[in-house]
């Protein structure tokens, strides 16, 4: 009988053991809890009035071209599981971007510095001065928010994370319909001119030690992807000697590559339906052909 009883208590023992396991099982993981309260439209704006009065017209500038409303339209499908707020501000001189903890940084010295180097007249490429200042805006801001995209929905980079986030910025430009598109990769490209200028290049050692990619290089990394995404509407680069032919065979690839790792990796966090009207719309002044002709899903 004794021995009986303490088979019976091992049993119940053992069975409490695998109850509790079991509804240990049913217990929901704390990354499937997050994942279910990311949505889209979770960003947030902000202009911050200059210290320095110097500034004030650039953030009237901004205000009354409401960029930060339109940059949170283009980047609402992203389904974020944290509001992001897009601020801007003066950067005690610094002429700068960034993004970290759940804000991204726009610098009023980075905006009068794009500003000044604008070209006065269209160039000889056909880059007007308003797709030279888009483009180039456009260009950092979205690298900015790859970096963000990076960081919230925990994607592991493997590489240069200042390359990824080029790539990621280049990749949503290319989505936006063939004219957009080309506006957008040409006027941010003209932000590079001074650097391509001449056939050699000397630098000091301590530049190769910046995370960023040089200049030039982070030129034809860009121009390359955009060939890479369509030879025709792009052969110009080729043609006109701004990206190298050695170089060009292997564009389509390049881009391919992108593409795959973005729609892994990121298109599973967009509204493709809100995605879809933000491609569709007409974003640049004086469009030919409407985006959608030639759009591509961001996913």
């Amino acid at each position: 009988m004794a021995q009986m009883k303490q088979a019976q208590q091992k049993l119940l023992g053992l069975m409490g053991l695998l109850c509790g396991a079991s509804m240990s099982l049913l217990v929901v993981p704390p990354t499937q809890t997050v994942a279910a309260e990311a949505e889209t439209n979770r960003i947030k704006i902000e202009y911050f009035t200059p210290q320095n009065p110097t500034y004030k017209p650039m953030m009237d500038l901004l205000k009354e071209r409401q960029v930060l409303e339109k940059l949170k339209e283009v980047f609402g499908p992203f389904r974020l599981p944290i509001d992001l707020t897009l601020r801007t501000g003066d950067c005690g001189g610094a002429a700068n971007a960034w993004y970290d903890s759940g804000a991204m940084t726009i610098c009023y010295e980075y905006v009068q510095e794009m500003l000044q180097g604008l070209p006065k007249d269209t160039t000889a490429d056909g880059i007007t001065r308003t797709d030279a200042a888009i483009g180039q805006f456009f260009y950092v801001i979205a690298h900015e928010m790859g970096h963000a995209a990076f960081e919230l929905f925990k994607i592991p980079v493997f590489g240069n994370a200042e390359d990824a986030a080029d790539q990621f910025s280049t990749y949503i430009m290319l989505q936006f319909g063939k004219d957009q598109a080309r506006r957008l990769i040409t006027g941010a490209a003209y932000s590079y001119k001074k650097y391509i200028q001449n056939a050699k290049v000397t630098a000091p050692l301590a530049a190769f030690s910046d995370v960023h990619g040089a200049p030039a290089q982070r030129f034809y990394n860009l121009v390359c992807l955009a060939y890479g995404a369509d030879s025709v509407l792009f052969a110009d680069v080729v043609e006109k000697g701004y990206l190298p032919k050695e170089r060009a065979s292997t564009c389509k690839r390049e881009y391919d590559q992108v593409a795959f790792a973005f729609r892994e990796l990121i298109g599973p966090h967009i509204d493709q339906q809100l995605a879809k009207q933000v491609l569709d719309k007409q974003w640049l002044p004086g469009v030919k052909e409407p985006s959608s002709t030639g759009s591509r899903a961001l996913q």
